[in-house]
């Protein structure tokens, strides 16, 4: 009978001019190499031939670890399993879950949905994945990604004040590891639970914004301001064009084209919800306005420039300071303008599909099925200018007659 393996025998062992062994009983043996390695083997009969399995080496593998390692073997045995095709098959499985990382999922499930997306949404999620959650996420298996992990990521979006980025990615990483599971590429969904951590969005608030009634005497108040140029021009723009305010204030002669009464904002432009792009027609008296701003700061790249440096523009409280000054404060806010503008266009009987697309709601290639950036602008220069010209009307009259359309803009 073999003599039992111990610490001491192993250790003791000297290398010969051969690999020689040291049986411990029940087939677990060490190898003792001539250049000094000491290999741990189970030696075992299945299907009527005698099989090697290694053990690991020693001392990276203590004795008492090959013991536990030959004692699960012998239990596989038992259960009519060759421990060596066990190793073969895990080894297998477990470098077929290192290839199923993150980014081949998501890859995989763009590529399924791609057919079925819009290209906007398919940009969109594009956007959310390289922005968010490829660069931690994307080397990542997915079988080893934990719901702490994909909390973390959601974490930094939150703290970005992105919240409905963040409840889209939710929605998306759920999507993902559903597809996953369902090819086969792992097992468990830590995605499932991630709605239980959000943090709590509140229900958007209108900004404040005067009703139609109080139009005229809000643009008389305003009209009488002896303020800055800039400032009460940028004002206007705001109500001539529904514009967002960060980016009317922050508005480059690069982007205006007055000769042909247009105002281009590119894709990606700082301030623009998502970046997308957008063309905003100007009604004739926002091209007057802007021209007489020209000789002002037409050499600078913003139209409306900063109080105290020109080559940066408007600062974003200026407009603020200007309904203040006027009497303004808390009834009427520069984003309440779109609000605004946006009653009086619906009131006016305006197509909504126009009115939406004046507000840059939305990504144009999603506007039923039209992939052109300037989608409905004939009808939205009419609109505008009909808006504009009763915005000029409003201002001249005491009292503000019922709300109607001029004339029905060609649809």
């Amino acid at each position: 009978m073999a003599s039992k393996l111990t610490d001491v025998r192993i250790r003791n062992a000297k290398p010969g001019a051969k690999p020689y062994k040291i049986s411990g009983g029940h087939g677990l043996c060490v190898f003792i190499m001539p250049a000094g390695a000491k290999y741990f083997r189970l030696r075992y009969r299945y299907a009527g031939k005698e099989k090697m399995l290694s053990l690991g080496v020693y001392p990276e593998v203590s004795l008492k670890e090959a013991e536990a390692g030959a004692a699960q073997a012998h239990v596989l045995l038992r259960q009519g399993t060759n421990p060596s095709e066990d190793r073969r098959e895990k080894k297998l499985l477990l470098r077929q879950a290192e290839r199923h990382t993150f980014a081949f999922a998501a890859s995989l499930w763009v590529e399924h949905n791609t057919p079925r997306w819009k290209p906007a949404t398919l940009e969109k999620v594009r956007q959310y994945l390289d922005k968010d959650l490829l660069p931690s996420l994307g080397k990542r298996p997915l079988g080893n990604i934990t719901p702490m992990e994909l909390g973390a990521v959601l974490e930094r979006i939150e703290r970005r004040k992105a919240l409905n980025v963040a409840k889209k990615t939710r929605q998306w990483l759920a999507a993902i590891y559903a597809f996953a599971i369902a090819k086969g590429l792992t097992a468990s969904n830590p995605a499932i639970h991630l709605g239980s951590i959000a943090l709590y969005q509140p229900e958007p608030k209108n900004h404040a914004h005067i009703g139609l009634e109080e139009l005229p005497k809000f643009l008389k108040a305003l009209e009488t301001y002896d303020g800055s140029v800039l400032v009460k021009t940028c004002t206007w723009l705001g109500l001539w064009t529904a514009n967002r305010p960060g980016i009317t204030r922050t508005l480059k002669w690069s982007e205006l084209d007055l000769d042909q009464g247009l105002w281009t904002i590119p894709k990606g432009r700082e301030g623009m919800k998502r970046g997308y792009s957008h063309v905003t027609p100007l009604p004739t008296q926002a091209v007057e306005a802007l021209r007489t701003l020209e000789p002002i700061t037409g050499r600078y790249p913003y139209v409306f420039v900063g109080r105290n440096d020109w080559r940066k523009p408007l600062s974003d409280g200026a407009v603020t300071g200007l309904l203040k000054a006027i009497g303004y404060s808390g009834k009427q806010t520069a984003h309440g303008f779109r609000h605004l503008v946006s009653t009086a266009l619906n009131e006016k009987g305006y197509d909504a599909d126009w009115v939406e697309r004046q507000l840059a709601h939305g990504d144009p290639d999603e506007i039923r099925g039209t992939y052109n950036k300037a989608v409905y602008l004939d009808q939205r220069r009419t609109m505008m200018q009909e808006w504009a010209d009763y915005l000029e009307d409003a201002l001249r009259s005491e009292v503000l007659q019922t709300v109607r359309k001029r004339s029905d803009a060609s649809r």
